[in-house]
């Protein structure tokens, strides 16, 4: 039995646009597995559904926390797979869609308990990175775990650096090692993954078009008001893409047209990363587009493979939803 549906994807991909056409043919709502679209008063540089819209199709774990509140990987897979559950006990078919890999995978698959934590191990490594440069260390891990290193959604993310190189240390294994014997006692959900891929070039253009585009729709205000409520810290502890680089303009260290550039090159690395982390799990059934008027037919293209799916159940005598009759 089909657990859920999960759309994926780099960022601007469409995403949002794929998973509300599904979910107004199912007529049942998302859960958002975004990390940053958690936050309140984030919705335009997180690039969050309109609220308009979240009133038509039902989304949650959207704008729910401020800011400073810490949310790990481990509780939101156990909130959102609480909240799945209510879904289906409605009748309804659950509707995945982010573009955070981690939070995704805590979602789907169960996050896996490695080693405690060594205070001493992580001291180390931290004074290493001070006293060798960040670059270096990462390349240690690359040496070590070349698969999740080329998964770190950035490689100057300190904390996933430090935890992998310490359990390393601690067990003698990677970090993908120990991820993948927990995959094989892990109860996964079943989810039916639909990815979107566009032309690179073709995506960089949306990308940078968006960049603009919310700019126009407030963002400056947006961060303003962030920091006029305190939290400024929080902005930099989240590393949402975009923030710094326009605090950096708010304060005066560089013109907007910077800025925005900067922007459009994080943004641009981001979908990279994104795109090596889904390429990596093969359940994800890939749909390559040339134009948001095809997200419609790729709708479809779901429903029709959901029916295959429900049909194969019923001929096995198994549970399933008849996807059709839910229209």
């Amino acid at each position: 039995m089909i657990d859920a549906i999960a759309v994926v994807g780099p960022t601007g991909s469409g995403k949002t646009d794929l998973s509300i056409k599904l979910a107004e043919k199912l007529k049942t709502e998302i859960i958002s597995v975004d990390s940053m679209q958690f936050y309140k008063g984030m919705e335009i540089g997180t690039s969050a559904p309109p609220l308009e819209i979240r009133k038509t199709v039902p989304h949650h774990f959207v704008a729910f926390v401020p800011p400073d509140f810490e949310m790990s990987a481990g509780y939101f897979q156990n909130i959102a797979r609480r909240e799945i559950e209510r879904i289906k006990e409605k009748g309804k078919m659950p509707i995945i869609v982010g573009g955070s890999g981690l939070y995704l995978s805590a979602v789907i698959d169960g996050l896996f308990k490695g080693p405690g934590r060594c205070e001493e191990i992580r001291d180390k490594i931290k004074e290493e990175i001070r006293r060798y440069g960040i670059e270096e260390i990462f390349n240690r891990l690359k040496g070590i775990d070349p698969l999740y290193a080329e998964r770190l959604t950035s490689p100057r993310d300190v904390v996933r650096l430090v935890r992998a190189l310490e359990v390393f240390e601690l067990t003698g294994k990677s970090y993908s090692q120990w991820h993948k014997e927990h995959q094989s006692t892990a109860k996964p959900l079943n989810v039916f993954i639909v990815g979107i891929n566009w032309e690179r070039e073709t995506l960089y253009e949306r990308i940078n078009l968006r960049v603009h585009e919310m700019i126009k729709k407030g963002w400056i205000e947006e961060l303003l008001l962030l920091l006029e409520r305190g939290y400024e810290k929080d902005i930099y502890r989240l590393k949402a893409l975009g923030y710094r680089e326009l605090l950096k303009f708010i304060r005066g260290d560089h013109n907007l047209h910077t800025a925005i550039e900067n922007i459009k090159l994080h943004h641009r690395h981001y979908a990279k990363r994104q795109m090596i982390w889904f390429r990596a799990d093969k359940r994800v059934k890939w749909f390559y587009v040339k134009s948001e008027n095809e997200f419609e037919k790729i709708s479809e293209e779901v429903l029709i493979e959901l029916d295959n799916l429900a049909s194969d159940a019923l001929n096995k005598n198994e549970k399933c939803f008849l996807f059709r009759h839910l229209q």
